[in-house]
């Protein structure tokens, strides 16, 4: 009977071009007991190319709950398992967050193994500052919830990083170009791969290159932050506008502050004044 656990194994995998793979993880993956993969199939290319013939499990949004408790039993056996997504570094925009968090809160214990990452990848070669940023993953899928999003990063000063579908990616820079403004901003298609695109320049350079094209290919956007522009309304109009694009006075308050680069306070006190309004129309 096995009296340690085992240890999980955060094992990040090419984003396209097989090679991009650490000799360590290579190791890893060879020696561990299992490998929880988000799509076996997908992940049995890799596995294939290096020789590798561990036994594979899947993981992935649909099944985390049940394969989860099933992961945790076999590394409270004592068995090694490597976790690894689709593509780059698991836990990132994936399930896997939730599998390293509950091995944490079972003291087992939890071991990176690095490499690869999208966003890191994009913003490398994005051209745009790259001292501080902040990455949003994937930006909500449905219109309003996408514009709100975009509303409270409206005055972010850091360097925004997002993944989007090829689906998707027109209608996301339109509402970019609409809500957060004409700025500059990099769109990088199949990073690493054969087809690899990078497209760099203002928001509406990019819309108007790609307005006739079939985007194919996972997609990584990098856009310029909050320069000191400000907004270009009044402290009263903006905060109309982005309580009209779904976001609550204290949510509206933050992103019209950072917008104009006040405090809090003063925004509060325009708020206050649309309460009345709102309450006298009412």
């Amino acid at each position: 009977m096995h009296t340690m656990n085992g240890t999980l194994y955060i094992v990040a995998t090419p984003i396209g071009n097989l090679e991009d793979i650490t000799f360590r993880a290579v190791r890893v993956l060879k020696e561990a007991d299992l490998i929880a993969a988000e799509d076996t199939r997908h992940t049995q290319k890799l596995l294939t190319h290096y020789g590798i013939k561990t036994p594979v499990t899947s993981y992935f949004e649909h099944n985390r709950a049940v394969k989860g408790d099933f992961l945790a039993w076999r590394l409270r056996e004592g068995k090694d398992v490597a976790l690894v997504s689709d593509a780059g570094t698991p836990g990132v925009s994936d399930p896997g967050y939730e599998l390293i968090k509950g091995a944490i809160k079972d003291g087992i214990r939890v071991v990176p193994i690095p490499g690869p990452s999208a966003a890191i990848t994009g913003l490398s070669i994005s051209g745009l500052p790259t001292g501080i940023f902040a990455f949003e993953g994937f930006l909500p899928a449905k219109e309003k919830a996408r514009n709100e999003r975009l509303e409270t990063l409206r005055g972010e000063e850091r360097s925004l990083i997002f993944y989007e579908s090829p689906q998707r990616l027109l209608s996301t820079l339109k509402d970019i170009h609409d809500i957060v403004g004409d700025r500059n901003i990099a769109v990088l298609r199949e990073l690493t791969k054969i087809h690899e695109e990078v497209l760099r320049g203002r928001v509406s350079d990019i819309l108007e290159e790609l307005k006739d094209r079939t985007v194919k290919g996972e997609v990584v956007i990098v856009l310029e932050g909050n320069q000191g522009e400000g907004f270009k309304g009044s402290i009263g109009s903006e905060l109309e506008k982005a309580l009209k694009c779904g976001l609550s006075m204290k949510e509206a308050i933050e992103a019209v502050s950072k917008g104009f680069g006040i405090s809090k306070g003063e925004v509060y006190k325009e708020g206050l004044k649309i309460k009345l309004m709102t309450a006298e129309g009412g």
